[in-house]
C-alpha cells in the first residue's frame, strides 16, 4: 500500500496534472494506494502523523506530490520513524529537494522511480529550535536576507503569474534583486561545534544538508545528505551589487571563491544576530534569530534516484 499526500495548489494549482497523470498511472498498473490532499498550511504534518500512527510500526512508503514546503511538513511528521520511507513527486516551483535527490522531473517517471522497489536511503537531517518552536529541515535553513527572500517569495502575486508560464523557478532571483536595495545586513556570532566566531554586516547565513536552494542554486557544493554534517555559509562585507554577482556564481558554485563567502562544516551550530533577522527552514519562515540548529544522522529514510 502507498500513500501519496498531495498539495493541488502547489505551484499555483498546477499540481492537480501532476496528480491526474500519477493518479491514472496507478489505476493503470493496478497499484493499491490510499492518497490525502491538504487542505492548509500544516495539513501535510497531521496527514503523515496519522499515517504513521494507522502503520503500527509497519513499513510503509508515503509519497509526497507537491513542492518542497508540503515535504518540509512531511519530513517533520515521519522523521525519526525507521519505518516511514518517503518517495518525492514534483510539483512545486523550486523542486530543489527533487534536484539534490535526482528525482526525476517527469510524473511518470518519479512515480515508476518508486514503485520499482530499490531499497531507500538513510539521510541526515537537521533539527532546528528557534524561541520554543523545534523543527526539522531536509534541503536548509537560512538566516538573514534568505529568508527575507523565501517570506517574500511565499507571500508574492508574481510567483503565481510566473508559474502559469512555467517559470516559477525565476520568482526567486526577482525578488532577491528588489530587496537587495533595502534589505540591511547584520553583525552575527556563529558557534560551530564549541568554536565561537563573530562577522560583521552579514547578509545572510545559510546552512545547507544538501546541494541546493533557491530554485537551484548550488549553495553548498560539497553537502552531502549522509555525511554527519552541517555545511554553512557565510556572506558579509558585501556592497550590493557585488552581492548581486555573487548570487549569480552561486548557480554554478563559484560563489565559494569570494572572499566575503566563508563556509565551514559541523554537527552542532548556533547563530546570534544583534538585529531579530528572519530564520527560514526549506524555504518556509519559522521564526527570528538566535537559532540552533543540529544534525540528526540517519533519521529519514528516502527513495531517490
Amino acid at each position: 500500500m502507498y500513500y501519496f499526500i498531495v498539495n493541488l495548489q502547489a505551484r499555483n494549482g498546477q499540481c492537480q496534472r501532476v496528480w491526474r497523470t500519477i493518479e491514472d498511472e496507478l489505476k493503470a498498473l493496478l497499484v493499491p494506494y490510499k492518497v490525502f490532499f491538504t487542505e492548509y498550511s500544516g495539513h501535510a504534518i497531521e496527514l503523515s502523523t496519522s499515517i504513521i500512527h494507522e502503520a503500527n510500526g509497519d513499513s510503509i512508503i508515503i509519497v509526497v506530490v507537491g513542492g518542497d514546503g508540503t515535504l518540509h511538513e512531511v519530513v517533520n511528521g515521519a522523521v525519526h520513524h525507521s519505518n516511514i520511507s518517503i518517495g518525492f513527486i514534483p510539483g512545486g516551483s523550486g523542486n530543489d529537494f527533487s534536484r539534490g535527490f535526482q528525482i526525476p522531473k517527469n510524473p511518470k517517471d518519479a512515480l515508476a522511480l518508486i514503485l520499482e522497489g530499490r531499497f531507500p536511503i538513510d539521510v541526515d537531517t537537521g533539527k532546528i529550535c528557534t524561541g520554543k518552536v523545534q523543527s526539522y529541515f531536509i534541503n536548509n535553513m537560512g538566516v538573514g536576507f534568505d529568508a527575507t527572500i523565501c517570506e517574500e517569495v511565499n507571500h508574492s502575486k508574481l510567483k503565481a503569474k510566473l508559474n502559469r508560464l512555467s517559470l516559477g523557478s525565476l520568482v526567486y532571483a526577482i525578488v532577491l534583486i528588489k530587496l537587495l536595495f533595502t534589505y540591511k545586513s547584520s553583525d552575527m556570532r556563529v558557534n560551530i561545534d564549541g568554536l565561537e566566531q563573530s562577522f560583521e554586516n552579514v547578509w545572510f547565513i545559510t546552512i545547507a544538508n544538501q546541494i541546493y536552494f533557491g530554485g537551484g542554486m548550488r549553495i553548498s557544493p560539497e553537502a552531502s545528505v549522509t555525511d554527519g554534517l552541517l555545511d554553512l555559509t557565510v556572506v558579509q562585507n558585501l556592497s550590493r551589487w557585488k552581492l548581486l554577482f555573487v548570487f549569480i556564481t552561486v548557480f554554478w558554485g563559484g560563489h565559494t571563491h569570494f572572499r566575503e563567502v566563508k563556509t565551514y562544516t559541523g554537527k552542532s551550530i548556533s547563530i546570534y544576530a544583534d538585529e531579530k533577522v528572519l530564520v527560514h527552514a526549506d524555504g518556509e519562515v519559522i521564526g527570528k534569530a538566535p537559532v540552533k540548529v543540529q544534525v540528526c544522522e540517519n533519521s529519514l529514510r528516502v527513495l531517490a534516484g
